[in-house]
């Protein structure tokens, strides 16, 4: 089996990271593998915001743990930090303008995860970018780094080191997830 299909069927959604930085080099790859994404006509919808910055990741999280527990919430696991300890989140968006917004950003949000993994980095997709820059403080935060309203949140690629207990055993595959027509 070839290294991509084993980095694929190998990942898993990380929820506890080590206290420790990852190299710059290593999150320009993964944006840069993020760039990558097919999107509908090649229109490149998404952007993508690389929050290595403590105070920014630490204020992005307070706004995503503010959406939840306003809605009477609590995250999967009752953790106070959405970011599960994660020290970078690049935040996908996409223009609003844009019919093929969500999936533009979501196969960025996939190549995020898939290059993370490849180099021996945890990553998960935590939702509710949508509504942090729906907030009045994401508008602003997107207005401090010239963006205006055009932008979508799409979704929030944590990434760091995965604390040795942190990865669960494979779950198996359903039996019926793929059909064939022959």
């Amino acid at each position: 089996m070839n290294q991509t299909i084993q980095d694929i069927i190998a990942r898993r959604s990380v929820k506890k990271y080590l206290d420790q930085p990852v190299p710059t080099q290593l999150v320009e790859e993964i944006v840069k593998a993020g760039t990558y994404a097919p999107s509908g006509m090649n229109r490149q919808s998404a952007i993508i915001l690389a929050v290595t910055n403590r105070e920014m990741r630490d204020r992005l999280s307070r706004i995503n743990l503010d959406i939840v527990t306003g809605k009477g919430l609590s995250t999967s696991s009752g953790h106070s930090d959405p970011f599960y300890g994660a020290p970078v989140v690049l935040v996908v968006l996409a223009r609003q303008d844009s019919a093929t917004r969500i999936y533009d950003g979501s196969l960025v949000m996939a190549n995020l995860m898939l290059a993370a993994q490849s180099l021996g980095l945890g990553s998960c997709w935590i939702h509710r970018a949508k509504e942090t820059f729906e907030t009045a403080e994401g508008k602003q935060i997107l207005r401090d780094l010239g963006y205006t309203d055009e932008y979508e949140g799409i979704g929030n690629c944590i990434i760091g080191y995965a604390a040795p207990d942190a990865l669960k055993p494979q779950s198996p595959r359903k039996n019926d997830y793929v059909r064939w027509i022959k």
